[in-house]
């Protein structure tokens, strides 16, 4: 009689870590999936803002010296964003530092190149927020014990000069 409630109990308490386990699991799972979610909303916004500043360069509102720094920089940050990460930072990085240095205020780009600064501000935050969530919730003992996050990349933050 004894043993029997000694095996219920255990039982009780293996089906309860099982149900938090499957949780956690789970929740990971939807937590790298909002980063893959944020990091395309991210180079969304990237390339929504190269492509903005390459029409403003390309429209002779500026002097020929800045549209070509504007334009350049542009250019290698679309094209950074095939390669390397590291590579694409730096030249998203380069490309805030030449919208900058241009001092491109001219109406009515002004307010669109502002938008858009705004919004790859915004969705690096947001896709860092989620990243540092993830990656908590994989530093924590029962998921690195029971390998919940499976074969998953440990997701990392973006660092960029954005403006902010």
């Amino acid at each position: 009689m004894e043993i029997s409630w000694v095996l219920l109990a255990v039982g009780a308490l293996l089906l309860l870590f099982g149900a938090y386990a499957s949780w956690t699991a789970g929740r990971l799972d939807r937590l790298h999936h909002r980063v893959e979610l944020a990091r395309a909303a991210l180079e969304t916004e990237l390339a929504r803002r190269s492509a903005l500043v390459a029409e403003l360069a390309g429209s002779e509102v500026l002097d020929p010296a800045s549209a070509l720094l504007l334009l350049d920089a542009a250019h290698r940050a679309r094209a950074a964003s095939l390669v390397a990460v590291e590579a694409h930072e730096q030249a998203e990085s380069a490309l805030t530092r030449a919208i900058h240095a241009t001092g491109t205020d001219i109406e009515p780009w002004a307010g669109e190149l502002s938008l858009a600064m705004r919004r790859v501000q915004l969705a690096r935050r947001f896709h860092n927020d989620v990243v540092v969530s993830t990656r908590d919730l994989r530093h924590r003992r029962l998921v690195t014990c029971f390998r919940l996050a499976g074969h998953a990349p440990l997701p990392t933050t973006i660092e960029l000069e954005d403006g902010s």
